[in-house]
């Protein structure tokens, strides 16, 4: 049994998009020396909702709701 701690974490659906794609980013932008990070990036990224529905998320919908 894995005994390592987890922190539960709630998202909106803007910081769900903004989180998802600073994620990428960073993922993408890691070169092959960082294997061991990028894995790890790829495991939070499998945890998140796929790439079509964080998409399909209108950011700037979403902001607007944040200000009202």
């Amino acid at each position: 049994m894995d005994d390592r701690p987890t922190f539960p974490l709630e998202l909106d659906a803007a910081q769900l998009k903004v989180t998802w794609t600073a994620l990428k980013t960073l993922h993408d932008g890691l070169g092959h020396e960082e294997h061991d990070v990028q894995e790890i990036v790829r495991e939070v990224l499998d945890k998140l909702p796929g790439e079509h529905d964080v998409r399909a998320i209108d950011l700037g919908r979403e902001l607007e709701r944040r200000r009202r």
